[in-house]
């Protein structure tokens, strides 16, 4: 059966490496058109012609940082002029910057992830749900994480970052109530991608501790959930799912078999 989205066009930030990157070839293979945002312009030009050469879709880029609200506004003008609103929006560009207790934290770390999590989601959809409303139609999922319902030593900036996009999901689907927009939200527990590296600051050892003796979650188990959420028949809005590698029962049990 030919996947709902096949023919749409899906916009996904944050798309140059790990869950984006991987949401971005998912729903490439169920026949949507994509626009892909990401900083890395060269990892964005190297995905954009993969997934082109494997698939009969077509591929947009746009080197983006999403904290810079002035880009996203032009792109978003730009995109919308050629293009039009896509009909689906994944925003997915986020981090988590160190793990120092609050006391001891470089505030540099906290703007990171306050300026990327938070407002550059904002800025995103603030960028695109205007016309997708006007239109009647379109699907936004935003990637959260299990950090936005329970809280961890070392990551209250990280997990305050991520509940706030529990509450701008759960606030966005109530004000776009009556239209045809589907808001939804997708929180992993741990996923094996860049994301520890980035955490700690290319520190490959300490990346590797957080996943030691246990089966993670894959950018490619989470973009199967997405898609899950994009192709639901459209009276249906998955509104809220959490998703575990079995070894993780929460933020704080963790089953590692020593390997």
């Amino acid at each position: 059966m030919t996947p709902r989205i096949a023919g749409q066009l899906a916009l996904v930030t944050g798309a140059s490496s790990g869950i984006g990157e991987a949401i971005a070839r998912r729903l490439a293979g169920e026949g949507a058109n994509l626009v892909l945002w990401a900083r890395r312009a060269e990892r964005l030009t190297r995905l954009a012609e993969e997934i082109a050469a494997q698939s009969r879709v077509t591929v947009d880029t746009g080197v983006v940082d999403v904290r810079d609200y002035d880009l996203v506004r032009g792109e978003a003008e730009r995109l919308i002029a050629a293009l039009g609103a896509p009909d689906i929006l994944v925003n997915n560009a986020g981090l988590a910057a160190g793990m120092a207790l609050v006391h001891d934290a470089d505030v540099d770390d906290w703007d990171r992830m306050i300026d990327t999590n938070v407002k550059g989601l904002l800025y995103v959809t603030r960028a695109f749900l205007p016309a997708m409303v006007e239109r009647d139609s379109g699907q936004v999922v935003n990637i959260g994480s299990i950090a936005g319902r329970q809280v961890y030593p070392g990551g209250s900036v990280y997990a305050a970052s991520k509940y706030a996009v529990q509450a701008i999901t759960e606030g966005t689907n109530l004000d776009v109530l009556g239209t045809g927009v589907r808001v939804s939200g997708v929180h992993p527990g741990l996923v094996e991608t860049e994301f520890a590296l980035v955490r700690f600051k290319g520190d490959e050892g300490r990346a590797r501790a957080v996943y030691k003796g246990m089966e993670p979650l894959t950018g490619a188990d989470v973009a199967e959930v997405v898609s899950y959420v994009l192709n639901a028949p459209p009276h249906i809005n998955v509104a809220d799912v959490v998703l575990f590698a079995k070894a993780q029962g929460s933020v704080h049990h963790i089953h590692r078999d020593g390997r």
